[in-house]
């Protein structure tokens, strides 16, 4: 079992939303991913909503493991607004009924999935949900993506806005989850096109926050992990590649707000633009315990090597719907390292 939301975030949440939900009255809405981090985050902030403005929604989550899910979050599990179906997001049963909005949030993007198979569960994952979006008379659609669809940043390019046209090597089979979100992105467009539904597209980037995994390819995750066991904090390359995270709180603001108020087929990059390298958020982490533990650098920079960037603009975001980052970075790290303390 895991810890739940702190009241604070659930009601940061909320403040930044308030005025969103009056959508949903009545309604139903379909989520898949909704066991992973982001559907954590999207079935509390949900649950804590319909609670507050007794909106009478009702909230089905796709999830490959019902029982798995009880055990992890039974306070959701648990919640009469939340109902649980069972399935593989590339051929699950259409529940019964309509539907008015659905997020599909599903994705795989560890290192140990072949290529292959990354992405065609992207791929067919999103037409099964965009095919579901139909049969159930969604009006919208949000589709959880990635700024992978960017490909590599451009080393001279400090912030890449929506409008970067570049894309992943397609010669290389480690692009198969920017492809494949880029290839989501497509079918949501022509869906919308043939059906007239909504769809909104979230290119998110880097997190952290409570139910981000600490043994997985997160670098923040894998450096509180090493801080909690009392360890050095083990930075795996030169330390100087820019990396930018948006706390989880403010991503559920997000997600929301895109879903509501995003307008269809337009791209919204979701995270922060507080660029930092890899070596100073190790070194914040590290100073987020008493004592602080130290930070170990694998590597030297070589001389002359421009440094990775992975950093979104997010002028679009910030002008078209009030987005912000609130949470600062240094909080953000301090509120996750306290709920994964507080874990049973």
């Amino acid at each position: 079992m895991t810890a739940r939301i702190s009241q604070e975030d659930l009601q940061h949440v909320f403040d930044h939303t308030r005025e969103l939900w009056d959508e949903l009255r009545g309604q139903r809405i379909f989520v898949t991913g909704g066991t992973g981090f982001f559907g954590c985050w999207l079935l509390e902030t949900f649950a804590f909503a319909n609670e507050r403005l007794r909106l009478d929604t009702r909230l089905t989550a796709l999830t490959r493991d019902a029982d798995a899910f009880r055990r992890k979050s039974p306070h959701l599990a648990g919640n009469p607004a939340i109902e649980l179906v069972e399935g593989d997001v590339r051929n699950f049963s259409f529940p019964h009924g309509k539907f008015s909005h659905l997020i599909h949030a599903a994705t795989t993007s560890s290192a140990s999935v072949p290529p292959l198979e990354m992405f065609e569960t992207i791929v067919a994952g999103t037409r099964r949900a965009l095919d579901f979006a139909v049969a159930c008379d969604a009006k919208k659609f949000l589709l959880v993506s990635s700024g992978a669809v960017y490909g590599r940043q451009p080393s001279d390019m400090t912030h890449i806005s929506e409008n970067y046209s570049g894309a992943p090597d397609a010669a290389d089979p480690n692009s198969a989850y920017g492809e494949g979100k880029r290839a989501a992105e497509l079918l949501c467009a022509i869906y919308s096109r043939e059906h007239g539904f909504e769809t909104k597209t979230a290119r998110c980037f880097a997190f952290v926050g409570p139910h981000l995994p600490l043994d997985a390819h997160f670098a923040i995750g894998n450096f509180i992990r090493d801080a909690l066991a009392q360890k050095p904090v083990c930075v795996k390359s030169d330390g100087t590649p820019y990396r930018s995270y948006l706390y989880a709180a403010d991503l559920a603001v997000w997600l929301w707000t895109i879903l509501f108020r995003g307008k269809s087929r337009r791209p919204y990059n979701v995270g922060s633009d507080e660029a930092l390298t890899i070596r100073q958020v190790a070194d914040t982490v590290a100073a987020a315990f008493q004592p602080a533990v130290t930070v170990n650098i694998d590597k030297t920079p070589e001389p002359g090597v421009a440094a990775q960037r992975y950093v979104p603009g997010t002028k679009r975001a910030q002008k078209e719907l009030g987005l912000q980052a609130r949470i600062k970075l240094k909080q953000a790290i301090e509120q996750t390292i306290f709920w994964h303390r507080k874990a049973p």
